[in-house]
């Protein structure tokens, strides 16, 4: 009761309003990026664009900003290394999350559990999709030689290259290593434009191509063994492995997924690794990904820079894979619909719907998603491949 007369109301009272936030971030630019994280979180929920991710990077973005919540240091993982001997004094529960970012660790395990849900088998009973594949990494190259014309270090413009795979564990994971301080922005672009992957590619499908084309009909695909199926990510992860090292954390993941969903005997893992494992990834990898986009790197002419890089680089890479799609139609004479091209960036397996609602709109017996699958996958290995180049070139 003494305790209670002796207290002082009013300096109680001042003391509790002196500790509210509202006014630093009215006076700072974090009320904008506020109102940007409910914009993608309206996206997200309203709109469903990619959901799964955009939702939890768009709440990694809002807590982040919130002054005084104390969850995200940067200066713990500044430099590109950790700062340990900081770590444990300062850390909040997201720069902890962030550690599997940083160290490599949620993309590997994100391709892991594509590797489990996703169906081999077009890309192996018709090889040439490879090529397909191959030529839909064309947008990865042509921005990152656009980035270094417009004043980036290597290490930045290969990070902004790789939206244009259309792969955000991919692009992830090159950040990570290359440019951590662009992290937030790329990460958000790269998932967005995998949401918006209905809404961008086909307008472009359609300027390249004739009706004709995207009327053909193609063959169904031959029936492919399980011997096939079980040797082909043996096969996969030894060469690219051997090939190129520094590919080898996320071939060797996919490869083992699909691995096990082949073999047929390790059933509990597969549904471990599709839904259990994959969702956890998910919320973690979202969530410390969004964090890192702060208003003082967010609020920039460069994060306009790599939005407008990013979707050049994903509209020329659609271009690519289209593109030499019409080079395989004329080559086997009207044999390959120039649509499945398309599909050769790695939103599986969207980008190969999309080839599939276009055809069928064109012709309504065309059924390609069976064959855009093909590109589809391999274009998770290109992209996978084309970060392997640029980080065996620029990582130090």
């Amino acid at each position: 009761m003494e305790a209670l007369l002796n207290l002082n109301i009013g300096e109680t009272i001042q003391k509790f309003l002196s500790e509210m936030m509202f006014a630093e971030v009215i006076t700072s630019g974090k009320w904008i990026m506020i109102l940007v994280a409910c914009f993608f979180l309206f996206l997200a929920i309203n709109r469903k664009y990619e959901p799964l991710l955009l939702l939890p990077i768009a709440f990694g973005m809002l807590i982040t900003n919130l002054p005084g919540a104390e969850m995200y240091h940067s200066e713990l993982f500044e430099g590109g290394t950790v700062h340990w001997e900081n770590f444990v004094a300062t850390a909040g529960l997201v720069d902890y999350l962030y550690l599997g970012v940083k160290l490599g660790i949620y993309p590997p395990l994100i391709f892991l559990a594509v590797g489990a849900m996703t169906d081999f088998g077009p890309l192996i009973a018709n090889p040439k999709s490879l090529l397909l594949g191959a030529a839909a990494q064309l947008g990865i190259f042509t921005a990152f030689f656009g980035a270094l014309i417009f004043g980036m270090t290597p290490e930045q413009a290969a990070s902004i290259g790789i939206i244009g795979g259309a792969d955000g564990p991919t692009a992830i994971l090159v950040t990570s290593r290359l440019a951590p301080e662009l992290l937030g922005p790329i990460a958000v672009a790269a998932y967005s434009y995998m949401a918006l992957v209905p809404v961008i590619q086909p307008p472009i499908m359609k300027l390249l191509t004739t009706k004709k084309e995207r009327s053909i009909v193609m063959e169904q695909l031959r029936p492919v063994s399980k011997v096939e199926r079980v040797c082909f990510p043996i096969i996969v992860t030894i060469f690219v492995s051997l090939l190129l090292p520094s590919a080898a954390p996320l071939i060797s993941m996919l490869m083992l997924g699909n691995l096990m969903r082949e073999s047929g005997v390790v059933e509990r893992l597969v549904d471990t690794a599709s839904n259990a494992l994959c969702n956890i990834i998910t919320i973690f990898l979202g969530v410390s990904v969004g964090a890192t986009a702060t208003a003082e790197i967010f609020l920039s002419t460069q994060t306009l820079t790599i939005v407008v890089m990013g979707l050049v680089a994903f509209a020329m890479s659609t271009v690519g894979g289209v593109l030499f799609g019409k080079i395989m139609c004329w080559a086997t004479k009207g044999k390959v619909n120039p649509l499945i091209g398309s599909a050769g960036v790695s939103a599986v397996p969207m980008a190969a719907r999309v080839s599939q609602k276009v055809g069928q709109a064109e012709n309504p017996r065309n059924f390609l998603l069976m064959h855009a699958m093909g590109p589809n996958v391999a274009g998770v290995i290109g992209s996978a491949v084309a970060a392997g180049v640029f980080l065996s070139m620029f990582m130090k």
